[in-house]
This record gives C-alpha cells, sequence and structure tokens, in this order.
C-alpha cells in the first residue's frame, strides 16, 4: 500500500469500501459490455438489428452510425478519466432509446434501467459522485 496516498488523502473526502468499489466495477463492467455488443452489432448490420431499426422507424443504413456513436460513448465511460463524459453521453443515447421506443410502443424500461445502473455504478465507485449527489 503507498503510504503517501494515505498519508495525503483529504480527510474531507468520504471513503470508497471495497465491497462499494467491486459492485460499482462490476455493474460497469456488464453495462459495458452490453453497450458493445449493441454497438458492434449495429456496425455489423445484423440483420434482426436492421429489422428493429426500421421497426423504430430508422433507416437500416444509419445503424453503422449510431453504432459508432454507441461505442464512442461507451469507450469514454470506459476510461477512467473520461467516465462521467461517457455517463452523460451514455444516458443521453439511452434518453433517445427510450424516446424512440415511446413512439412505437415497445417497453421503455430496459434502457431506462441501463442508464440509472451507469450512474449506480459510478456512484458505487466515486465518493466525488456520492459527494454530489447525496443519497440521505
Amino acid at each position: 500500500m503507498d503510504t503517501n496516498a494515505t498519508l495525503t488523502q483529504d480527510p474531507s473526502q468520504p471513503v470508497t469500501s471495497s465491497k462499494m468499489l467491486w459492485t460499482g466495477r462490476i455493474i460497469s463492467a456488464l453495462i459495458i459490455l452490453f453497450m458493445v455488443f449493441d454497438g458492434v452489432t449495429k456496425v455489423m448490420k445484423v440483420a434482426p438489428v436492421l429489422k428493429a431499426m426500421q421497426q423504430g422507424g430508422f433507416a437500416p443504413d444509419l445503424a453503422p452510425t449510431i453504432g459508432i456513436i454507441a461505442l464512442v460513448c461507451t469507450l469514454l465511460y470506459a476510461i477512467p478519466r473520461t467516465t462521467v463524459l461517457g455517463a452523460v453521453l451514455l444516458t443521453a443515447y439511452l434518453g433517445g432509446a427510450t424516446v424512440t421506443n415511446l413512439r412505437v410502443g415497445q417497453p421503455v424500461y430496459f434502457s431506462i434501467v441501463f442508464g440509472v445502473l451507469a450512474w449506480l455504478a459510478l456512484y458505487c465507485r466515486d465518493a466525488r459522485i456520492r459527494a454530489l449527489l447525496p443519497l440521505t
């Protein structure tokens, strides 16, 4: 253990427990895996994905572009220095999915749950997020 980090830690900052940190990491990993799968299937123009996009009112030729957007947002979420920006962008992406599903009469809970989980994972991993959004 680095004793310098222990000595220089700001006592006003809340500490992240090991269980909370690992819970956040596991949730983040699941979000990242799902979003990579989602993005790659769009970039590869998988037939069921193209059919679902058409049902949602999107031209199938937009699939690669939407897939790349999903992958960039996910990459930013996966990089520790840009994880908050990635979470904001993933939230926007999933918000678009929610609105699309509402418009065509599909269930919306999946995209909403993933957006909440993305932020819950950050909340568990990062004391600064908990300080910003205290759940008391």
